[in-house]
């Protein structure tokens, strides 16, 4: 195991341990926290990571994110370049662009990613990268190689993962479709029950947890103790969908 296989190895384990509601929720918002800081650091004035960023740009989850963690001034660099790049290929669409007559039925409905004008088309292919989504994915496919291979080579991995909190539906997908395919059926059979169990058990605690918060609201309830509902909402939400939506702003610590 190399170097940066050890790293992933350390920030896997770190994530199992840490009590999040998912390990992989737990690293992804550290992978954007740290592309963000990255991106709107000095390396916003270096020509290569300009480069990359006029041309693969940021979808609307981590433009407002860039927003909201200050730095006006990297932020303008990096639009300014980010737009000229944008215009530039726009007015080429448009130089180009051939009308084709609507259809009596087809008007007003709304266009397929893979169906519409040419211009349409260019715009949708421009949203569909993002220069921060980019930098989480890659890193995150390499951590999912990572449980692999501690499922392949480490006797006490499994001990570590049943001991955590599970997974979000999101990611818990990602995960068995990677086992699915990376792993043999002796490894398959060894860690899909303890996947599954989990899975089963995590979901049933958060269900309790959230049915109690809503019994505690009834006038009968009210002087009983609160167990562990008064969160419930938040972590409902993200075991279903991933993230952490009670999370604080980020921003520059500057």
């Amino acid at each position: 195991m190399n170097m940066e296989e050890k790293l992933y190895t350390i920030e896997l384990h770190d994530a199992l341990v840490s009590g999040d509601e998912c390990p992989f929720c737990y690293l992804e918002r550290d992978l954007e926290q740290k592309a963000i800081e990255f991106v709107l650091g000095s390396s916003y004035m270096e020509s290569d990571t300009r480069d990359q960023t006029d041309r693969k740009g940021f979808c609307r989850r981590h433009t407002k994110m860039m927003y909201d963690y200050g730095n006006s001034l990297g932020n303008a660099w990096i639009l300014k370049t980010r737009m000229k790049h944008v215009r530039e290929g726009l007015k080429k669409e448009m130089a180009g662009f051939k009308a084709e007559p609507a259809s009596m039925f087809g008007k007003f409905r709304k266009k397929e990613p893979d169906s519409g004008t040419s211009v349409g088309a260019w715009i949708r292919k421009e949203e569909s990268h993002c220069y921060v989504c980019g930098r989480v994915d890659e890193t995150y496919r390499r951590v999912i190689d990572t449980f692999l291979y501690q499922v392949k080579n480490e006797k006490d991995f499994l001990k570590l993962v049943k001991e955590s909190k599970g997974f979000c539906v999101h990611h818990f997908a990602d995960l068995v479709d990677a086992c699915g395919q990376g792993l043999g059926k002796k490894e398959q059979d060894a860690v899909f029950p303890v996947l599954f169990e989990q899975m089963n058990r995590e979901l049933d605690r958060i269900q309790e947890d959230i049915d109690w918060l809503i019994e505690k609201y009834d006038y009968l309830n009210k002087d009983k103790d609160w167990k562990n509902s008064r969160d419930a909402v938040q972590r409902t939400m993200q075991k279903l969908v991933g993230g952490h939506p009670a999370d604080p702003v980020f921003r520059s610590q500057k």
